[in-house]
């Protein structure tokens, strides 16, 4: 397994020690490596937070846009050029809060793309406000009396709009969340990975320990085909399931609907383009 290839050598990494995003990383660089995808073949898009902070510490291609805008320019990304890996990944309020209408309307194009979510409950590049996972009663310094509201529950979210692959992960088993997203990568479609990841400076409810006593592996016998089920699994909230929820191998990728693909099967950007017509369009508009 030859990992190092995707290593950005000697530099500074933000994280504070004992961070899940270390592990992130780790892991991601393994699967990566096991299923053969080069560095220049990748493309990492990211938002803005600590877990956004993962393709500035990768050898790819990335793209770093701006707060909770990371689907948008993954799924045009993957449109241009259909051979490339794309993967999405951000933190719980990067992608569920300031990017959560992108989130629903990425789920419904289904684009090829795999979506990483570092989920820790917490607001950790702006020091521990409640995000959209932070569970009631949870005391940050903005919500001094307990957050009120019902935590946002993305799997139902994205099981309720059938989402092509739904899972959840914790990345205190490493050789789970790897298989994980393997799977979500080679999956033809947009792939859903919620990973649990704690926060050690700004979570001291959630961490690993809680993780851990809070989780449980979905039975073998679970149909992740069976949509009900899945919903039910993802509903579940004394005991938080781990493991792939749901799969859907019917829905058509969304860069396959694009009419250019149907007429010349190779990446847009390499289209030629016909000035004589584009000129016609244009002088339609005077």
């Amino acid at each position: 397994m030859d990992s190092e290839k995707y290593n950005m050598g000697d530099i500074d990494i933000a994280w504070c020690p004992g961070c899940g995003d270390f592990g992130i990383l780790t892991v991601l660089k393994e699967a990566l490596s096991e299923l053969g995808i080069a560095p220049e073949e990748l493309v990492m898009v990211s938002g803005i937070g600590q877990a956004a902070k993962i393709p500035h510490y990768l050898k790819c291609n990335f793209f770093n846009g701006l707060h909770g805008r990371a689907l948008p320019a993954a799924t045009a990304i993957k449109a241009s050029n259909k051979t490339l890996t794309v993967i999405a990944e951000s933190g719980d309020g990067d992608m569920y809060g300031e990017g959560g209408n992108h989130f629903i309307h990425t789920i419904r194009r289904n684009p090829n793309i795999a979506n990483f979510v570092h989920n820790n409950m917490v607001y950790g590049l702006t020091k521990g406000q409640a995000s959209p996972t932070s569970r009631r009663g949870f005391v940050t310094p903005v919500q001094v009396a307990g957050v009120i509201l019902e935590p946002f529950n993305p799997l139902a979210v994205a099981i309720s709009l059938e989402a092509s692959f739904v899972a959840r992960a914790f990345i205190g088993d490493k050789e789970q969340t790897k298989e994980l997203m393997k799977k979500a990568i080679v999956h033809k479609g947009y792939a859903l990975l919620d990973i649990f990841q704690p926060c050690v400076s700004f979570n001291k409810i959630n961490n690993h320990k809680w993780f851990k006593e809070n989780t449980y592996y979905i039975d073998e016998s679970h149909n992740p085909y069976d949509r009900n089920a899945a919903f039910a699994l993802a509903c579940e909230t004394e005991k938080l399931p781990l493991g792939l929820f749901y799969l859907n191998e019917e829905k058509e990728p969304f860069e396959d609907c694009i009419t250019a693909y149907k007429l010349y099967d190779k990446p847009l950007y390499k289209h030629q383009i016909d000035t004589k017509k584009l000129q016609g369009l244009i002088n339609g508009f005077y």
